[in-house]
C-alpha cells in the first residue's frame, strides 16, 4: 500500500534553498561545507552561511568523484584527474598520456587515489601502478583494510594488490557486464551491479557468490547503511534493503522493502550513523526512512524533478539533495 505522503512527518521547513543553476550529477560533504558536482566543467561549494562559490575543474564533462575526508578528486572527458578541497584552488594530479576520458575514480582510506581509462586501471602510489583488465573498467573499489583495490568488468570483478606486483591478481567471475562495485564495510563481501536488472556478489572469504535480483530496471544507485548491515539501492519504486549482517549475508534471504511510491527511487544514501536511509524518487520527492520499522519522514517535496543526488554530513546533521532541474538543498535536522 502506498501512503499518501500528505500524512507523513515533515522536516521540509528546515531546508535552505539552492539555486544551482544546472543539473547536478553528485553531492559530498567536506567537513560543513557541501559540495554539489555539474554534469560539465565545476563544481558548488556551499559553506555553512555563505554564499554558493563555483568552482571549474574540468574542460567538459565530469565523468566520476569521490570524496573523502577533506578532499574531492574527479575524473573528465578531458582526461584528467583533478583534486580539489575547500581551503585552496583545485589541482590536476593527473593527465592521461593519452587524454582517454577517466571513467572511473576511488579513494583509499589512506587516501591513496585509483581511477580508470578504457581497460587500464591506476594507483598513484610511491609509483604509479596499472592493472589491465580483460574488458573496460566498471568501476573501482578500495576494500577497507589492506591495501586491495576492487575492479568491476565484463565476466566479473578482480581484487588487485597495487603494492604487491608479485601476487596475482584474484578474479570473481560472473557472466555478464559488471557497471560497478562496492564492498561491504566490514570487508567481508563485495557486490557489483550489472547491465541486467541485478546485484551479483561474492563473500570474499571462499568466493562463495550470489545473486540478488527482482529488480524492474538496472540498479545505478546503492549505499550501505551505518555499520554495514544494510545495502540500500535503486531500481525499484520502493527502498530495496538486502541484509548483510550475518555471516551468509542475504544468502537465502528476501530483501526488505519499504517506502513504496508510483515513482522509480533515484538515489539512496545511507545515514552515517543511524540506521537511516534518505531515498529520492523520480518525482522529486525525498523521504528519510528508518530501518527498523519503516517509519518516514518528508524531507523534500515532490515537484516532478526526479532526484539526482543525495548526501549526508559526516555527522548526519545534514542532508544535502538536488533535482534534474538544477534545484538543490540542504536540509538542517539539527
Amino acid at each position: 500500500m502506498i501512503e499518501s505522503r500528505s500524512d507523513i512527518a515533515s522536516v521540509v521547513e528546515r531546508t535552505r534553498a539552492i539555486a544551482a543553476g544546472g543539473p547536478i550529477v553528485g553531492a559530498y560533504f567536506l567537513g560543513r561545507t557541501a559540495v554539489f558536482v555539474f554534469g560539465e566543467e565545476a563544481l558548488l561549494l556551499v559553506e555553512p552561511g555563505g554564499e554558493p562559490r563555483r568552482v571549474t575543474v574540468h574542460a567538459g564533462a565530469i565523468l566520476a568523484t569521490t570524496a573523502r575526508g577533506d578532499r574531492i578528486i574527479s575524473g573528465g572527458d578531458d582526461g584528467r584527474v583533478v583534486e580539489s578541497s575547500v581551503q585552496g584552488e583545485p589541482r590536476t594530479a593527473v593527465v592521461d598520456a593519452r587524454r582517454r576520458w577517466i571513467d572511473h575514480v576511488a579513494l583509499a582510506p589512506d587516501g591513496t587515489a585509483a581511477w580508470s581509462a578504457g581497460k587500464t586501471a591506476f594507483v598513484q602510489t610511491k609509483e604509479l601502478r596499472t592493472f589491465e583488465a580483460s574488458s573496460t573498467v566498471g568501476g573501482l573499489a578500495f576494500l577497507p583494510k589492506g591495501f586491495r583495490l576492487a575492479i568491476a568488468h565484463y565476466n566479473g570483478a578482480t581484487l588487485w594488490f597495487p603494492n604487491a606486483p608479485q601476487a596475482a591478481p584474484e578474479r570473481l567471475e560472473w557472466k555478464g557486464s559488471h557497471l560497478g562495485v562496492t564492498v561491504s564495510p566490514d570487508g567481508r563481501f563485495l557486490v557489483t551491479t550489472m547491465q541486467e536488472p541485478m546485484l551479483h556478489g561474492w563473500r570474499l572469504a571462499d568466493r562463495r557468490d550470489m545473486r540478488m535480483s527482482g529488480y524492474a530496471t538496472r540498479v545505478t544507485s546503492l549505499d550501505w547503511s551505518a555499520g554495514g548491515r544494510w545495502l540500500a539501492t535503486s531500481g525499484s519504486n520502493q527502498l530495496v534493503l538486502w541484509p548483510f549482517q550475518g555471516k551468509n549475508g542475504p544468502m537465502g534471504k528476501e530483501p526488505r522493502l519499504l517506502a513504496p511510491s508510483e515513482y522509480r527511487v533515484e538515489v539512496v544514501a545511507g545515514h552515517p550513523r543511524q540506521e537511516i536511509v534518505a531515498v529520492g524518487y523520480g518525482d522529486g520527492a525525498v523521504l528519510l526512512v528508518r530501518i527498523e520499522d519503516g517509519a518516514k519522514i518528508l524531507a523534500k517535496r515532490p515537484d516532478e524533478a526526479p532526484v539526482t543526488a543525495l548526501a549526508w554530513s559526516d555527522d548526519g546533521v545534514v542532508l544535502a539533495w538536488a533535482a534534474e532541474n538544477g534545484e538543490a538543498g540542504l536540509v538542517d535536522l539539527g
